[in-house]
């Protein structure tokens, strides 16, 4: 590793270990309707709200009443953003004339956007308007993200709560997200990035001359204020193709840093939050230790497989090892702005974060470099995760962690004082089987259809790479993707937009259902048989059982695909 990584890899996580507790305090006091600075300022918006709104922010909610609101909320904007998309060219601020979207490819991004997923199966600058990008696209950049952290807040109550039946109220907790966490950053963020250089305008595409006389269109639009909210809200969907590689998108070294800052930045201020709200702060920092480590593992594990490059090349006298003229390593894909250590950074945080966001092409790494990707969103995108998503995606294997401690040691296992029973740990094995289902079982259809198999760049291991990476991001609503598959046809729309929904809402439900059981139960005072649950061997168990459930739900598929591309590779077998 070049001290050069050394060093920026440091400060990285330097700058995230200073954000997490003021963001933490942050958030706590914000959902639990205490003052914050930013009261006087929203404060009267938020009362407006409720009242336009005939919303009582007293009156709180079962986990069935949270689960309708949530489930509503989605089902009614989905549609209208589906509506958005079929009618764009009847639409305002459309200068480039795009007609309607397919119905297929509109049913797919609707999904896709709904569920903070956020796939892309189409080209940003060549497809959506103006007006779609911002009064569709946009808002559910925000709702979507604001549904992830509210479903959050709400498991938390429902874990340090006691003998109630409520966990929130689900309007609430999205207003305030809205008003105090999400909209100020993005407008702070939007700024930072229009002064570094991407661009802010309603402009029609600009046509210019090169020098060899050639005609070449320059895409406009509203690119900061998108890219802002798609960072912070870990959504991912890029306003052009080239997501954050795009130099409008991600001009310089510091905006790429900031975006990197900002992806993570939510999601481990959560874990503070939640040792907060539970009055016991070790809690919180057990669950961030535990993130911590397998973010550091797969970052360090892309970067050497990337600085390492492809051995095939050795033969060939080019040269792989980094000096002071040149980086070494495999540059394929990956932008000369950012080289192996940003690249492989951003790829890393934006896959662990179900962000999506890419500044380089995942189908361009080595095979090791590109199973991180990969494998950090088969881990459930717990490692930060998507806003609100890592939080209470990882509380399913907290709650398998202290099942299998108390099987260990012969007494019920506890959480936070509470009793983990048989309700807990069926409600958290659904939301786990059924995101391993989805994936696993897409991916074979696919591999077995002729149609779905037209799609693939490439065939034998990267190929069936390709299609099992393509149903993890949507599964795991991460939309990022190997790029060598084409997504954009009925088969890969329509079964996308299904595992969105079953990555998003079969892991949302049984998680609420698993707040509005703990809320019930009584604290349990600790005593000398307690398994702790924030100590560094609670953190060393929780990301053991991290890896050994992904492990064998998904080593046979890996095997099949990175692995044994990484032997033939090694072998040089590949050319």
């Amino acid at each position: 590793m070049t001290t050069n990584a050394i060093i920026q890899f440091a400060a990285y996580l330097i700058v995230l270990i200073l954000i997490t507790k003021p963001m933490g305090v942050f958030l706590a006091n914000v959902f639990r309707g205490e003052w914050t600075f930013l009261t006087p300022i929203f404060g009267w918006i938020e009362r407006l709200i409720y009242r336009m709104c005939g919303i009582d922010p007293n009156s709180e909610m079962k986990w069935t009443g949270y689960s309708t609101a949530m489930l509503i909320f989605s089902a009614v904007s989905g549609l209208i953003l589906y509506g958005i998309l079929r009618l764009q060219q009847y639409l305002p601020w459309n200068p480039q004339g795009f007609g309607a979207v397919a119905p297929d490819l509109s049913f797919g991004t609707a999904m896709s956007f709904t569920t903070n997923t956020n796939w892309q199966a189409y080209s940003g600058e060549t497809t959506m308007s103006y007006f779609t990008q911002m009064a569709g696209l946009a808002f559910h950049n925000f709702a979507s993200a604001a549904v992830g952290i509210a479903i959050a807040v709400a498991v938390v109550r429902g874990l340090i709560r006691s003998s109630v039946q409520t966990i929130g109220n689900f309007w609430v907790d999205l207003v305030r997200c809205t008003l105090y966490v999400l909209l100020p950053i993005s407008v702070i963020a939007t700024i930072v990035f229009v002064a570094a250089g991407m661009i802010q305008n309603l402009s029609p595409y600009v046509t210019l001359t090169t020098l060899e006389g050639a005609k070449q269109t320059i895409a406009m639009g509203p690119v900061a204020s998108q890219e802002a909210i798609k960072i912070l809200g870990t959504n991912g969907g890029g306003f052009f193709n080239a997501n954050s590689a795009h130099p409008f998108e991600n001009p310089t070294a510091l905006t790429n840093f900031i975006q990197v800052v900002l992806i993570f930045s939510i999601g481990s201020g959560l874990t503070y939050m939640l040792g907060r709200m539970a009055k016991d702060q070790k809690q919180g920092w057990a669950i961030w230790g535990a993130m911590t480590f397998l973010f550091l593992a797969g970052l360090v594990t892309c970067y050497v497989a990337e600085q390492s490059g492809n051995p095939i090349l050795s033969k060939l006298g080019i040269e792989r090892t980094a000096t002071d003229t040149q980086p070494g390593g495999n540059m394929e894909g990956k932008e000369v702005r950012y080289g192996i250590t940003q690249s492989t950074l951003f790829a890393t945080v934006t896959t662990d974060a179900s962000c999506g966001a890419v500044n380089s092409m995942h189908e361009s790494f080595t095979p090791i470099g590109g199973m991180v990707p990969l494998f950090n969103i088969l881990l459930g995108e717990v490692i930060f995760g998507g806003v609100g998503a890592g939080l209470y995606g990882i509380i399913i294997f907290v709650i398998l962690s202290v099942f299998i401690a108390g099987l260990m040691v012969g007494r019920t296992p506890e959480y936070l004082g509470k009793k983990i029973e048989y309700r807990e740990v069926k409600l958290s094995m659904i939301a786990l089987l059924s995101m391993a289902f989805c994936i696993l079982g897409f991916t074979a259809w696919a591999v077995v259809y002729p149609t779905a198999l037209k799609s693939l760049a490439n065939q034998g291991p990267h190929g069936l790479s390709e299609i099992l990476y393509a149903f993890a991001s949507a599964t795991g609503n991460n939309g990022s993707a190997f790029a060598g598959l084409n997504a954009n046809t009925q088969f890969y729309n329509v079964t996308q937009g299904l595992a969105e929904l079953v990555g998003r809402f079969f892991v949302i439900v049984p998680m609420l259902a698993v707040a509005g059981s703990m809320a019930k139960k009584n604290v349990v005072p600790a005593s000398t048989g307690t398994f702790l649950t924030n100590t560094p061997l609670f953190s060393a168990l929780l990301v053991m059982v991290i890896l050994i459930v992904a492990g064998l739900t998904f080593f046979p598929a890996l095997s099949l695909g990175p692995i044994l591309e990484h032997l033939l590779m090694g072998a040089g077998k590949l050319f």
